[in-house]
């Protein structure tokens, strides 16, 4: 008898489970836009080249369309449909509205999710490639326009919208803090 291509996984995706049986090939990207009908990561490279798929696993940035999903599954998934509050925007998708940081929208979503994780990793001190005093006693360096450009850069917008991208950047990191600090 020949193994079994498939799996019935449950899958934890912004707050709500889905049980869905996969062929053991299929990617996360394709499972969200096919079978369950979240649309908002998108397509592009299919290699994990542009960051356009990019989801937050565990709150951590992935390039969706390389990431099985029988393997996220027992792991909290959310998407850019999963980051407003209601009808309340998070704060990095106002920045992006605000700033335009969006124009075609294409990388939108994969942009404004990887522009979360950017925002907590800083926060938490993680260093990136430009940061110039990596100690760990030595705090978040400030979120330059170069370190935010740095941490962004998976993400290819075929726009040129990197301006705005990383003016909303800045700005939604702003407001994380101020809110941090009420």
């Amino acid at each position: 008898m020949a193994p079994s291509m498939t799996s019935t996984i449950t899958l934890l995706i912004n707050g709500e489970r889905y049980t869905l049986s996969v062929d053991h090939r299929t990617t996360l990207l394709d499972a969200l836009r096919e079978r369950l009908d979240l649309t908002g990561s998108k397509k592009g490279c299919d290699q994990g080249q542009c960051g356009a798929c990019t989801v937050l696993l565990d709150g951590r940035r992935a390039v969706s369309c390389l990431q099985l999903a029988v393997a996220a599954e027992g792991r909290e998934i959310t998407t850019v449909e999963g980051l407003a509050d209601g009808d309340r925007l998070h704060p990095v998708q106002q920045a992006f509205l605000d700033l335009d940081g969006y124009q075609c929208g294409y990388c939108t979503p994969g942009q404004i999710c990887s522009a979360v994780a950017v925002i907590e990793e800083h926060a938490a001190g993680w260093p990136s490639a430009v940061t110039d005093d990596v100690r760990p006693d030595a705090g978040p360096p400030p979120l330059s326009a170069e370190e935010i450009r740095e941490r962004m850069s998976g993400n290819l917008c075929r726009c040129g919208a990197y301006v705005a991208i990383v003016e909303a950047v800045a700005r939604a990191a702003e407001g994380e803090s101020a809110e941090a600090v009420v």
